[in-house]
């Protein structure tokens, strides 16, 4: 990642990015640009290294904020018009951290509204288009994160993942999206979407710029009770790693403070692939290019163990149980009294709710509030909701059982490649069908990793989906090396 010093400034940094992004405005890229907020940290960064003052691991590093985490630079609006004109007083967690490391915030990236969709279609700002094919989707919900890292507009930006909002969207675009394990990240300050879900993440060009990335913004926060111990930077896995086989391994960490599920178990891995996704659903291309890497990794040492998980054809109808459940609790403050939008046509308080909700939210943000709210309401709960969560844990246990057989999954990321701009938004199932491989790493709350992949013969992207264990978020990223 280039950082600023005494030869390349930051303000030049931050001024070429600014450059790119009015270059490629037409992508529909971003809802806010912070030109004059980011030059002039730049020029405060550029002092600091003038005077020999310490300057972060992301000194002058221009990066672009996903718009849906709060900061005072800009509205902070999650693409939807109910909150418009809201500054935030707050900034997230994740955000003070990479800031504090010097990084600089030149502008807000377009995703669908609330993070609702898998095509940035929803967005009350219109689409953003996909990187290598103006006429086909970037991806969603944080498709303008994707596209301004493929672009190279900036080097790495934030994304929230859901169901796949990371991993898919990098997919699209050619690049890699990281989703860590549930806790590792905060999510103080970003705008809730499904609470037990959500996790925060980033777009890349490497690995090795993720794994930074993760070192700086993982760890616990006061602010997040569901944050989980810094267990990123606390191990020298790469000496226990090499230093053991598996089951030694194993056995050494079951007797320790640590948990096995935190380092990955031997230098000789075993890759696991599941038979439920290799079926004609998913695009040939895909299938075969997962057929190379698993060659590739044949090639370099490694075991590739097949894998049944049947529960895994639950995930999808669990996923829209729970996660418009949440959608309807989190969405219920957005009333029009408190902040953003407010419907001027409402005469008194019934038709003020009514109306401002009606007019703020997009289709898919009622169609996810309606579900929710049904599948929560008395005489439903039991039918649904209590059965959703119930298949959740046999999800959970099935990635548990896979992981005692292997040490890593790698699976495709969605079941094709970037699709044209209108396919499919007007087809709520279709459009959902979409997150059929990447769900239930979020029901699971385990890591996933998209790695790109090459391309189709029509010259877009491919990426495929390496999976790990809770709290194996390092090695994932280490492993992804040889996969390169």
């Amino acid at each position: 990642m280039k950082t600023a010093n005494k030869k390349v400034t930051a303000e030049r940094l931050v001024r070429d990015a600014l450059e790119k992004a009015k270059h490629f405005s037409d992508y529909n890229i971003f809802t806010f640009i912070n030109e004059e907020g980011a030059i002039l940290r730049a020029r405060e960064i550029d002092a600091k290294i003038a005077n020999g003052e310490k300057v972060g691991r992301l000194a002058g590093v221009p990066y672009a904020l996903k718009d849906n985490f709060l900061s005072p630079d800009g509205e902070t609006t999650a693409s939807a018009h109910i909150l418009g004109g809201f500054t935030s007083p707050v900034t997230a967690t994740a955000v003070e951290k990479l800031e504090a490391e010097g990084a600089i915030m030149i502008g807000r990236t377009n995703l669908d509204a609330f993070a609702h969709g898998s095509s940035t279609e929803n967005s009350y700002y219109g689409p953003t288009l996909n990187a290598f094919d103006r006429k086909r989707v970037a991806g969603g919900s944080s498709g303008g994160s994707a596209v301004a890292v493929a672009l190279d507009i900036v080097e790495f930006t934030t994304g929230t993942d859901t169901g796949g909002s990371i991993r898919q969207p990098a997919s699209f675009n050619g690049i890699y999206g990281f989703k860590p394990t549930y806790g590792t990240i905060s999510r103080y300050g970003v705008v809730a979407m499904a609470s037990s879900l959500d996790c925060i993440g980033f777009f890349t060009k490497t690995p090795e710029d993720m794994d930074l990335l993760m070192e700086i913004t993982a760890g616990r926060d006061p602010k997040d009770l569901t944050t989980l111990p810094d267990y990123y930077n606390s191990i020298d896995r790469d000496s226990l790693g090499a230093a053991c086989p598996s089951d030694t391994l194993r056995a050494a960490l079951a007797k320790s403070s640590c948990s096995a599920e935190h380092i990955a178990p031997s230098e000789s891995h075993r890759i696991g692939i599941i038979k439920d996704f290799d079926n004609e659903s998913v695009d040939k291309e895909i299938r075969d290019a997962l057929l190379k890497k698993c060659e590739m990794l044949k090639e370099k040492g490694c075991e590739i163990v097949e894998l049944e998980m049947l529960s895994l054809k639950y995930a999808l109808p669990a996923y829209y149980i729970i996660q418009p459940a949440e959608v309807a609790s989190n969405l219920s403050r957005y009333d029009g009294v408190r902040y953003g939008f407010r419907s001027e046509k409402s005469a008194d308080l019934d038709s003020l709710y009514n109306n401002t909700r009606n007019e703020g939210f997009m289709p898919e943000n009622k169609r996810r509030i309606m579900i929710g709210n049904f599948v929560l309401s008395s005489g439903f709960y039991d039918a649904y909701f209590l059965k959703a969560a119930k298949a959740r844990t046999l999800i959970i246990r099935e990635y548990e059982k896979a992981f005692s057989k292997c040490d890593f999954i790698l699976t495709p990321v969605s079941p094709s490649p970037a699709f044209r701009l209108g396919e499919k938004v007007n087809d709520p199932v279709a459009m959902y069908l979409e997150d059929v491989m990447s769900v239930s790493l979020n029901l699971a709350g385990i890591p996933g990793l998209t790695i790109p992949a090459g391309k189709t013969t029509e010259g877009l992207p491919i990426g495929l989906q390496l999976v790990g264990p809770r709290r194996s978020d390092k090695n994932l990223i280490k492993f992804s090396k040889e996969l390169i």
